[in-house]
């Protein structure tokens, strides 16, 4: 679901619009209602940039980039640079934006142990790993070099 943006202007324009078409208004009448309207919803909008933004924030880039690790998703990352949903955010992906996996992490505040793929893909890489038996293997190289490097 992308997230709906429009403009306070269209906003007043169809708010005066359905009043004009239940009640009988002059041009001035028309007018004047538009910019009370207007001026109304950016005050209730806080004057940020001329756009409203509909209340669906979960699914927006400004609600991910708010929580980050919301970006990581069980079929699907989103990445909080470009607002694209992939598999997986590549070396390739981020330095597209000057980035190393570790800097888009440190910048987005995300724990440097937490993979950046969807968790489907990250739970059955685990499993692959696991029945290959690359936690042993891992364990046997590790204390051949420690014994060499003694």
């Amino acid at each position: 679901m992308q997230k709906t943006q429009r403009s306070v202007v269209e906003l007043s324009a169809q708010i005066v619009a359905a009043q004009a078409s239940h009640k009988m208004m002059s041009a001035n009448d028309i007018a004047e209602s538009l910019r009370a309207v207007f001026q109304v919803l950016q005050e209730i909008q806080g004057g940020d940039n001329g756009v409203y933004e509909d209340t669906a924030l979960h699914d927006s880039l400004a609600y991910m980039r708010r929580h980050p690790l919301a970006s990581i998703q069980r079929n699907q990352v989103i990445c909080l640079e470009s607002g694209k949903a992939y598999k997986l955010l590549s070396n390739r992906h981020l330095a597209l934006y000057g980035l190393t996996p570790r800097e888009y992490k440190k910048k987005w505040g995300i724990p440097m142990t937490m993979p950046l793929s969807a968790r489907s893909l990250t739970n059955r890489r685990r499993k692959l790993a696991k029945e290959l038996g690359m936690g042993k293997q891992l364990a046997v190289w590790r204390a051949q070099r420690k014994r060499v490097a003694v």
